[in-house]
């Protein structure tokens, strides 16, 4: 098969999540014909972030899969997350491209994970850090893609106003709501409050919650540095979309985040929670926007949707 040829794709997923849905605008504007089932039962994958999905749910969607299969002359089956892998790999018809986010290769959902990859015909992970987790080593490093006509700089004095926040403070930004457990709120609070006794001016820890993603630009233009605190990532969005705004970025060393900020300045990784606010001082101390536009552009969703075209061709061609 050709890189022309038009392919139907059926996609598997847990929830519509908003980097899920640019990755399938971007595979429909390459040609790609997408259909998408999603498993009954929840907006989000995280319990901690929303409804908690049980059995009910999951075997609610195995007749699912299969009415949708019947339906469609597919040529190939993406499962997106891994607890999709199941539904995709027991249908014994179609390749199956398995590609994981992050946290469906630890804990429970790492044991589905791992016992349905070997059976995929190709996985995709975020990071080598993933892939190692994996213990599958012709995976591909693929990460979740940023839209750069959307995430682009603009005034922070422009931005702030919009927001509502005061132009004469520091502005920490920590992109999740605090009731996210996975994210670490907590580890967040403790390190800005450590800065604070370490620099001059007066710093405002702000969050994300409520807000719809097309405001999340003029958030990150707003900020003076994005501050993540994860305990575990695949390949975060949030540090692709404020590298695009130029915005300098303080993160735990999760998923491919340091690889992402190698080239960028001023930024960096910390391990520790002194690491962590060594690193806010001497960013905050810089007083300066980052070069991470430059350093982002090769993840940009039309060069991702590129390569996830190509992965569907082999796999199609040596099924």
């Amino acid at each position: 098969m050709t890189a022309d040829d038009s392919l139907r794709v059926l996609h598997l997923v847990t929830a519509r999540e908003i980097f899920f849905d640019q990755q399938i605008e971007v595979l429909q504007k390459k040609g790609i014909d997408c259909t998408v089932c999603v498993v009954p039962g929840a907006e989000q994958i995280d319990g901690d972030m929303g409804g908690r999905r049980g059995m009910k749910e999951y075997l609610q969607y195995f007749p699912r899969v299969r009415r949708e299969l019947r339906r469609g002359d597919y040529d190939l089956v993406h499962a997106n997350y891994g607890l999709t892998a199941p539904y995709a790999v027991t249908q014994f018809q179609l390749p199956v491209v398995l590609t994981l986010w992050g946290s469906d290769v630890v804990g429970f959902d790492g044991l589905v994970t791992k016992a349905c990859a070997w059976q995929c015909d190709a996985v995709t992970v975020r990071s080598q850090e993933m892939r190692e987790l994996l213990g599958r080593d012709d995976a591909h490093i693929i990460p979740s893609g940023v839209d750069l006509e959307r995430f682009k700089p603009i005034d922070s004095r422009v931005a702030r106003e919009e927001v509502g926040w005061s132009t004469d403070r520091t502005h920490v930004l920590f992109p999740y709501s605090p009731d996210y457990e996975r994210k670490n709120y907590p580890l967040a609070e403790r390190v800005v409050e450590r800065t604070r006794k370490r620099v001059d001016s007066e710093i405002e820890l702000q969050t994300i919650s409520g807000i719809s993603h097309e405001e999340v630009p003029l958030y990150m233009n707003a900020a003076d540095v994005l501050l993540l605190t994860s305990e575990h990532e695949g390949s975060p969005n949030t540090v692709k979309e404020a590298l695009a705004c130029n915005l300098p970025v303080v993160s735990t060393d999760v998923g491919d985040v340091r690889s992402r900020l190698r080239n960028v300045s001023p930024s960096g990784v910390g391990e520790t929670e002194d690491e962590l606010v060594a690193q806010l001082v001497s960013v905050l101390d810089a007083d300066t926007p980052s070069n991470g536009r430059e350093a982002v552009r090769e993840v940009s969703w039309d060069r991702i949707g590129d390569r996830l075209k190509e992965i569907y061709a082999r796999t199609i061609d040596s099924a």
